[in-house]
């Protein structure tokens, strides 16, 4: 009965370390976690801090720096409204508005827009001036001609500039009456930058690098310099402690 009872308590005893070992992890992962948070709030001044300065930074920058852009937008259908249009013509008009769209940012028909606008400029510059897109709202059959630029009367005059072109075009690609306007491009609205947006990025980023700068220092400290520390990391008791005096002259 006692060799019996030797064995169990010897294969008691791994179980019971076990599970010491498993609350000890628990409360050191507890510990470090508590740290954690108290290092976060005990710097929460700073981080609040880098957030202003980077909210500002960043938004007087866009304010100064980044100029403004606006959009304008027109509507047209990609083939035309004539009654005799067949709906064999109208399907294929609208498997072909891929085309269209490809078409609507060539070299050629851009060069016909400049010719159109009566500018003495180039293509490269004309396209480096102007951020042109060419969509087809889902379910429809239009092209939507966005045009972006500096200037809100010349995004305008551009985006209905393309519209006209590309009426002429899908009219002569089609062999058909020449498709209208749904809606004429007008001043464009602004759509860029937006200041509060961007400082607000701008803030959160800055936020987030004062905390990863804090809890990198909190890792990379590795001195011991509380009673709780050497307790904790040494496994010892303080059982005395000698006040730093420092000579005040």
């Amino acid at each position: 009965m006692d060799q019996r009872g030797n064995i169990s308590a010897n294969n008691g005893n791994p179980r019971l370390a076990d599970i010491r070992s498993q609350q000890n992890q628990r409360q050191d992962e507890e510990l470090d976690l508590r740290e954690i948070v108290s290092l976060l709030v005990h710097h929460a001044w700073v981080i609040a801090l880098a957030a202003l300065a980077g909210a500002l930074l960043v938004g007087i920058g866009v304010k100064l720096f980044v100029p403004a852009r606006y959009t304008a937008k027109a509507t047209i259908y990609v083939f035309s409204i004539d009654e005799d249009n067949s709906s064999q013509d109208i399907n294929k008009a609208v498997k072909m508005t891929t085309d269209f769209q490809i078409i609507a940012t060539t070299r050629n028909t851009i060069q016909m827009v400049i010719e159109d606008l009566g500018e003495d400029i180039t293509v490269s510059r004309l396209m480096k001036e102007n951020t042109i897109k060419v969509t087809n709202p889902e379910g429809s059959h239009m092209l939507r001609i966005s045009v972006t630029n500096k200037d809100p009367a010349m995004a305008a005059r551009v985006s209905n500039s393309l519209a006209s072109i590309m009426c002429d075009q899908i009219a002569y690609i089609m062999k058909s009456e020449r498709p209208q306007f749904v809606e004429p491009a007008v001043m464009g609205s602004k759509t860029s930058p937006y200041v509060r947006r961007d400082a607000l990025i701008g803030g959160v980023a800055f936020g987030l690098i004062a905390v990863i700068f804090v809890l990198l220092r909190y890792f990379i400290n590795d001195t011991i310099t509380t009673e709780e520390d050497v307790n904790r990391y040494l496994g010892l008791t303080i059982l005395s402690s000698v006040p730093l005096e420092r000579n005040n002259k």
